[in-house]
């Protein structure tokens, strides 16, 4: 695999956060019951500090850390766009530089075309 993998269905980790526990469990479950990532990790105890609406703000977060396939990553973000309490919800996809065969392997047949079939 190459740093610039450009297959649709090449690796990808997508970031975004949430308020609190319940709405990253739930943006979770969603995510892997619509098929959009193979497995999302919560890490609670995020603190953000960030600038909104000209101010500086800090909150505590939970970060959500999918791992899903480029192709799904435009889904993704439809998705968090509707379903995400936030009026701007993180999206951030990283390509990723290595992936076990079979995690890969497992990773792709789990959010591929026929994933939800």
């Amino acid at each position: 695999m190459t740093s610039r993998d450009e297959r649709s269905d090449a690796p990808r980790v997508v970031l975004t956060t949430a308020p609190d526990e319940d709405t990253a469990d739930r943006l979770a479950r969603g995510l892997v019951d619509a098929g959009l990532a193979a497995c999302v990790n919560l890490v609670p105890g995020v603190r953000s500090i960030y600038r909104w609406q000209g101010e500086v703000a800090s909150d505590p977060e939970v970060l959500l850390v999918a791992k899903t396939v480029a192709e799904r990553v435009p889904e993704i973000e439809a998705w968090l766009a509707e379903h995400h309490p936030y009026d701007c919800p993180e999206c951030v996809a990283l390509e990723v530089a290595s992936v076990e065969a079979a995690y890969l392997a497992w990773l792709r047949a789990s959010v591929g075309n026929g994933a939800l079939q």
